[in-house]
């Protein structure tokens, strides 16, 4: 049997997700997580084939939590299915070890077709996206600044970016204030910025604005 685990904060896209699974691959068991703890406990008590994660989640994020899935669980593969552009993240997701990038608007059909891939034991990526990847590897060494921060400096940058002040990141990462200037400053020095309008003007561009 087919055992799949969605891990997403919105329930009614787990619920539309687990129609397409459910039609696609008949008598599928599917468990469903909202957020990076709950995503653990059901890791800890069960077995799993696969994994379809968010980035964008309360708490611990998407990009932390495939850290440590990879990690605790290395031969499990981890799929992204998130709102934000290949060209945003879908490079560091992968070097962190996702076996697939989706976006929420890919159609059924790519979903299903991702799914089957990966649990055949191969790797999905769209066409547009493989392209964009072979144009990464024919550039020697380089890539966006961006790819060089850390996931917790990323989900920092995405939230100043969102309008949300330094207090509001604080509390809602359950972090003082003081650690969430330590990670401004250090994404900062790697951007190359320090004004928010500049971080804000980055962000938008490469679609990293939650």
């Amino acid at each position: 049997m087919t055992r799949i685990l969605l891990v997403d904060d919105h329930e009614v896209l787990r619920q539309g997700v687990a129609k397409v699974l459910g039609a696609g691959f008949p008598g599928v068991e599917l468990g469903e997580a909202a957020d990076s703890s709950q995503a653990l406990a059901l890791l800890e008590g069960s077995s799993w084939q696969m994994v379809l994660l968010d980035i964008n989640m309360p708490g611990r994020n998407g990009l932390q939590l495939l850290e440590e899935v990879r990690g605790r669980w290395p031969h499990l593969p981890v799929v992204i299915l998130t709102g934000y552009p290949e060209e945003a993240l879908a490079v560091r997701c992968l070097k962190l070890g996702a076996a697939g990038y989706l976006t929420k608007a890919s159609a059924a059909a790519e979903l299903l077709l991702a799914v089957r891939r990966v649990l055949d034991g191969g790797r999905y990526v769209n066409a547009a996206l493989g392209e964009h990847l072979a144009a990464l590897l024919g550039s020697v060494g380089q890539g966006e600044a961006h790819e060089l921060l850390s996931a917790r400096e990323l989900q920092v940058l995405r939230m100043v970016a969102s309008g949300r002040s330094q207090r509001e990141i604080a509390a809602e990462l359950h972090l003082s204030e003081k650690t969430i200037s330590t990670y401004r400053s250090r994404f900062g020095e790697k951007l190359g910025l320090t004004r928010t309008a500049d971080l804000v003007r980055y962000a938008l561009k490469y679609g990293l604005a939650e």
